[in-house]
């Protein structure tokens, strides 16, 4: 009994001062960019990719699968227990203090493995791009270029209902974009492909999850139970997490990075897509009849398209999905992110300073 306390303390002491050292140094933007983000990480991910993606299966959601059953077996038994009065307080602190330790231990993983990325410089730091407020100007300037993208990259793909290409292909098409950008910006560096699909895909449509990153498994996981011009950038926005980036906005920016260096059509017609629509839904809450009116200049399929989404989102909406939202914003707060869930909407401002800066999109 002695020794399994021993042994506790000496578990528990070891997380405890990982996870301060981790805190500690998540303080310090430069140091995380310059030695974690920089050359720790990206050894750290590699292994993992050369690990999971010869596995034809998500490897991340069959762990998860297994972690959630796993808790519903340890409820049952504990709701058991104290129904049947069986359960002393003895019993009942060494499961608070083997919960805690495993809360502890899947922090020091989470933020070893990926999580620290969040506190890193990133991508304005990389490309020396600043983020400033911008005006409704600005907004219908890029909205105004961004249907213009969007309608001649669908022309691109022809003029009638487009047939993508299997899955494999799409993901093996956003990795090597990533090659076409690392060749301008070898921060964008991405090697051993493995992206995969969600096992999820259906509950995730309910929960309003296109694509997530495993940082304990290395691998992206992406939805493909959705329209398939969705499911291009989403990739693209994955491996982004993958390189390295963990806020939403820049994982959005740095795929729309890669999708314009490969200038593949499928790539750039969901990329654009999707960023009009973050726009178009910004400038919708300062100018509403101008946005009603870039729709209105949207190509038939390009709308098609988007009402095509617009109905299938309808199809999953439910009261816990909502919730999941809050919890999830809730959580991006916690990481350097205060607006939240709003955090995917500041592409637009990366956007805009890009387009500033290099006058074209």
């Amino acid at each position: 009994m002695k020794n399994s306390r021993w042994l506790f303390w000496v578990k528990f002491g070891i997380l405890a001062a990982l996870a301060t050292l981790i805190k500690f140094v998540s303080l310090s933007p430069a140091l995380v960019e310059n030695a974690y983000s920089a050359h720790i990480y990206p050894a750290i991910a590699m292994v993992l990719r050369l690990l999971t993606a010869w596995l034809p299966i998500s490897v991340g959601d069959v762990l998860y699968a297994a972690a959630i059953l796993w808790l519903l077996v340890k409820a049952v038994k504990l709701v058991t227990l104290l129904i049947r009065r069986q359960n002393s307080w003895a019993g009942f602190w060494q499961g608070v203090a083997n919960f805690t330790l495993s809360l502890l231990t899947l922090y020091v993983l989470f933020y070893a493995l990926w999580g620290l990325n969040y506190s890193r410089r990133g991508i304005s730091y990389q490309l020396q791009l600043s983020q400033p407020r911008y005006t409704t100007a600005d907004l219908k300037h890029v909205t105004a270029l961004l249907v213009e993208r969007v309608n001649s990259q669908r022309s691109q793909l022809g003029d009638s209902l487009f047939t993508y290409p299997p899955i494999k292909t799409i993901y093996g098409v956003a990795a090597l974009a990533y090659d076409s950008a690392a060749k301008q910006n070898p921060f964008l560096q991405y090697r051993h492909t493995c992206i995969k699909n969600s096992l999820f895909g259906t509950l995730n449509n309910y929960f309003g999850f296109l694509g997530y990153y495993n940082p304990f498994t290395g691998e992206a996981q992406v939805n493909t139970k959705v329209p398939s011009f969705i499911i291009p950038y989403t990739a693209c926005h994955e491996i982004a997490h993958q390189v390295g980036y963990g806020s939403e906005s820049e994982a959005n920016f740095v795929g729309y990075l890669a999708a314009k260096a490969s200038a593949n059509h499928i790539l750039l017609y969901s990329t654009y897509a999707d960023l009009f629509s973050y726009a178009n839904s910004e400038l919708y809450v300062r100018d509403s009849a101008a946005a009603r009116a870039n729709f209105r200049l949207l190509d038939t399929l390009v709308k098609q398209d988007y009402r095509q989404y617009r109905k299938f989102m309808l199809s999953y909406k439910n009261p816990i999905e909502p919730v999941l939202r809050l919890f999830y914003g809730q959580y991006l707060k916690a990481n350097n992110q205060p607006k939240g869930i709003d955090t995917y909407n500041e592409v637009v401002a990366w956007i805009i300073a890009y387009e500033k800066k290099y006058g074209n999109l």
